[in-house]
């Protein structure tokens, strides 16, 4: 599966950034993420982890190197995010 194609999959940002500052466990991040079902949930966790994205240890899922570097890539969207009026016509 291309990277790309996993980032796409509704929830998988989300569970990313929920994921950005420290680990959580299934449970956590399903709170975290309210609204997404747990079977949702473990396919993008099983995806992210099959892509190198994430890993599972004792205290839960965390971001693996590529994780935290491909975040770090994203950062920017935020910051265009926190601007974004949302509104048509604004070019």
């Amino acid at each position: 599966m291309v990277l790309f194609d996993v980032l796409g999959r509704r929830w998988t940002l989300r569970v990313l950034w929920e994921l950005r500052k420290d680990p959580a466990t299934f449970r956590a991040l399903r709170e975290r993420c309210d609204g997404v079902s747990p079977t949702v949930l473990n396919e993008r966790l099983h995806e992210l982890r099959d892509a190198g994205i994430l890993e599972q240890d004792e205290s839960g899922y965390r971001t693996t190197k590529s994780g935290a570097a491909l975040l770090r890539a994203l950062a920017p969207l935020q910051t265009w995010a926190n601007g974004w009026s949302g509104g048509a016509g604004t070019d």
